[in-house]
């Protein structure tokens, strides 16, 4: 069906998980632009966008059945991730004066929620205005975070077929949340093996470094004269897992592949973008830095960093984030 808002909406049957738990597919569809949502995770199975010429190819790295998203859960291909999107070190934080002790899932650290984070469940979803909204509700204790939390997350596509995704939280007792999405984009399209090479600007000026095992150190590093300026367009190179600090002024980021004339323009009310080039990738599905992850978030470990911006969600408070993924041609 089409919406009024312009938008043309669809849902299927995407089969079943090893439980039994059916899962459905979203389609949304405008002014050019396709995407799909499974209820799985949250997952953006795949955008749809034409090239300079009207030819219209997938930019978004997704699998073709849901066996596949059991199967390669590590990757977390265009999950939505959460409670915490990124590291939190020693799988543990104290809010309030209480020691929170998460399930470890990355050595001695949490990544991306634990090991059964919010990529590894199924949403109820219900049309909206332009799109879809999925919604859930992670109990108090799910994977050590403290408060049972609320959460919805709204797929709708602007007028000129823009992705927006609108995040929403609630909790009855102090926690603390980063939502992301973590889609792998490659702009020149479906087969096309390594997304190094296409054009990258970051509006940020600063990153947090990161140890050896890819927790922030602390410190605020000026990118430059550093391999990490992406102030002006220049061409991604491998060896990027780093979270970029946003100067908060216009588009976020900006991803253009020549031969194609495909933009992404990233916009976002995040303060933190993480570039991640996936480089471990080793053909099992696709190969190394096949695509390139722009997850818009909070900074990592950001509840045992109280110099970077608070992540804290209390009772009687409401979380919205939104990122918004446009699509044009040059």
């Amino acid at each position: 069906m089409v919406t009024g808002s312009g938008t043309a909406i669809a849902t299927e049957d995407f089969g079943t998980l090893a439980d039994g738990t059916p899962v459905h597919r979203w389609t949304l569809e405008r002014d050019g632009t396709r995407v799909r949502v499974l209820t799985y995770g949250g997952i953006v199975q795949s955008v749809e966008v034409p090239d300079r010429d009207g030819a219209r190819a997938g930019v978004a790295l997704g699998l073709p059945d849901l066996a596949g998203y059991e199967r390669f859960t590590g990757p977390y291909f265009g999950a939505l991730v959460g409670r915490y999107a990124n590291r939190i070190g020693g799988a543990r934080f104290e809010l309030d004066g209480r020691t929170h002790r998460l399930t470890p899932n990355e050595g001695r650290n949490q990544v991306h929620g634990g090991a059964r984070g919010f990529d590894k469940r199924v949403w109820r979803a219900r049309e909206v205005a332009g799109g879809v909204e999925l919604s859930l509700v992670s109990e108090d204790g799910e994977e050590g975070f403290p408060g049972r939390l609320a959460v919805s997350a709204a797929y709708t596509l602007d007028e000129g077929g823009a992705l927006r995704i609108t995040y929403r939280a609630t909790t009855d007792a102090p926690t603390v949340l980063n939502l992301t999405n973590h889609t792998y984009w490659n702009l020149a399209g479906d087969g096309s093996g390594s997304a190094l090479g296409q054009v990258l600007r970051i509006a940020a000026g600063r990153i947090t470094p990161a140890d050896a095992e890819s927790l922030p150190t602390g410190a605020f590093l000026p990118v430059a004269g550093t391999r990490f300026d992406f102030r002006e367009p220049v061409p991604v190179g491998a060896g990027y897992d780093h979270n970029f600090v946003l100067d908060g002024t216009g588009p976020a980021a900006e991803l253009y592949d020549a031969a194609s004339g495909r933009v992404l323009t990233v916009t976002t009310t995040e303060p933190g973008l993480q570039l991640y080039t996936a480089d471990h990738f080793d053909g099992r599905p696709f190969g190394p830095c096949a695509g390139i992850a722009l997850e818009t978030q909070h900074f990592p470990d950001s509840p045992n960093r109280p110099e970077f911006p608070s992540t804290v969600l209390r009772p009687g408070e409401e979380s919205v984030s939104t990122t918004v993924y446009g699509f044009t041609v040059r």
